[in-house]
């Protein structure tokens, strides 16, 4: 399904989906983005055959489908630019975190069909997980453009509701600093008992990356059996485990997410 996309920001995460588009087939003609204040951006994207020269209420006025990918801040300034723009013909989607449907309802009052999302960093490897939202079940062929369009960086899970996305911030979001911050423990433990940082870094990513890809390759096996299988009883694993739950290690994840959830609603109450 080709249609003109216009990417309104042409920050990491927006070059992320253009370049996932173009390696899965996406013809370049039909891209355009731009990205004011960055040279070497819009250089980048001309050298993938992507429009840069044009304004943004030019390209907008032009495209089927208009991708926001501004700062959240910006967007209100943004698209007063595109006052003149009818969207009713177009698809609207933002990558915005903390900007609610209602609020870009309010600032495009003539877009019919937005979808709300929220990629997470690993999109610019290609192995992203995108929450997508879109209120009232709209045109079900903008969605499934949106599912093209976030499975060239990775996967995505629709929520039934907006609220969920917060949820989704913190679940998959926020998450990938949960996971570099414990290898950061392990990897400062590991440098204390006398390895090099380069070494205690190769040791903790080569782990991190092996378990990750124990969980993906036997998805029939829970979280906690793959715990178990690697803690024999009274072993060595079972002493750090047990050093956690004294900790009250999943209690604090908890309360880390909820806090992740509070601060996207206030967030969306300050747009």
């Amino acid at each position: 399904m080709n249609k003109k996309i216009a990417f309104i920001g042409a920050g990491n995460m927006a070059f992320a989906i253009i370049s996932g588009l173009l390696k899965s087939g996406y013809p370049a003609h039909l891209i355009s983005a731009n990205n004011k204040s960055n040279l070497q951006r819009r250089e980048q994207l001309r050298q993938l055959g992507v429009k840069v020269d044009f304004s943004n209420r030019d390209a907008v006025a032009q495209a089927d489908v208009v991708i926001l990918a501004v700062k959240p801040q910006m967007m209100a300034e943004v698209c007063g630019e595109f006052a003149c723009v009818d969207f009713s013909q177009k698809w609207v989607i933002s990558v915005a975190a903390g900007m609610s449907v209602a609020r870009l309802s309010a600032l495009l009052p003539t877009a019919d069909t937005i979808i709300r999302t929220m990629p997470n960093t690993p999109a610019l490897i290609g192995e992203g997980m995108t929450g997508l939202y879109a209120k009232n079940a709209p045109n079900s062929t903008a969605c499934r453009f949106a599912e093209q369009l976030f499975s060239a960086v990775g996967t995505y899970y629709w929520v039934e509701n907006e609220a969920q996305l917060n949820q989704i911030i913190a679940i998959t979001g926020s998450s990938p600093a949960y996971f570099f911050k414990f290898m950061e423990a392990i990897q400062s433990s590991a440098q204390n008992m006398g390895f090099s940082e380069e070494d205690a870094r190769k040791l903790v990513q080569s782990v991190a990356l092996g378990a990750a890809k124990m969980v993906v390759e036997n998805p029939d096996l829970s979280l906690a059996t793959l715990r178990e299988n690697v803690t024999s009883k009274g072993g060595t694993t079972a002493q750090a485990l047990a050093v956690f739950e004294q900790q009250g290690l999943t209690q604090m994840v908890d309360e880390a997410m909820q806090a992740v959830i509070r601060r996207a609603e206030e967030m969306e109450k300050a747009l």
